[in-house]
């Protein structure tokens, strides 16, 4: 059976996302952040010994970094659905949106997040900071200049991975200038198979 080992308000929502678009079956184990530190609880670290989500299991199986979870679902699982064909033209296209994310992209908005909790010791690395982040984010925008998808013409796992870039750009209140990212983010926001996620996982403040 496919586990989804779930923490909340992180990455795992997206993996809890992707299989409900794919509607294949697996069972769903929440787990809560603490509510002081925010840090995920001592029992994922009988999962994987990272201690962090998004983690699956399946079988003898265990993966635990969000790019080769999606890859691996949507290969095993996914009966050719949500990737493009191997051999086909968009197929490099959606293997580099599917690492980028993790990758390049969330580099950083996590410094931005974890620079700030320094105040104002941290505020001679906040130009480099808000110039990569601005980089990052008008790459994707630009991307998806009229087109409804990172890659071809429909869903993929490209979007899903990038789910959490744009989700974060909004916490951070910098996708105003990004209005083809920023309407992107609505439209999967509003897809059923995410409210479903939502509905399945618990309250996710990232999706506000």
């Amino acid at each position: 059976m496919l586990t989804l080992h779930h923490l909340n308000d992180s990455r795992s929502q997206r993996i809890l996302w992707l299989l409900e678009e794919l509607g294949t079956s697996y069972e769903l184990k929440q787990y809560q952040r603490d509510a002081q530190t925010r840090l995920a609880p001592p029992a994922l670290e009988a999962v994987h010994p990272l201690g962090k989500s998004p983690v699956i299991t399946d079988g003898d199986v265990t993966i635990a970094e969000s790019g080769a979870i999606v890859d691996y679902v949507i290969r095993r699982h996914g009966g050719g659905r949500l990737m493009p064909a191997p051999d086909s033209a968009d197929y490099e296209a959606y293997n580099e949106w599917l690492h980028y994310a993790e990758g390049s992209a969330m580099l950083p908005l996590m410094m931005h997040l974890y620079v700030s909790r320094l105040k104002e010791a941290g505020a001679p690395l906040h130009p480099r900071i808000d110039s990569e982040m601005a980089n990052h984010l008008g790459y994707a925008d630009r991307a998806l200049a009229g087109r409804a998808f990172f890659v071809g013409d429909s869903l993929s796992g490209a979007d899903i991975q990038m789910s959490f870039v744009a989700e974060m750009a909004k916490i951070f209140d910098r996708i105003g200038p990004y209005p083809n990212l920023g309407a992107w983010i609505a439209r999967m926001h509003a897809r059923p198979a995410f409210q479903r996620s939502v509905e399945k996982g618990g309250a996710y403040r990232f999706a506000k």
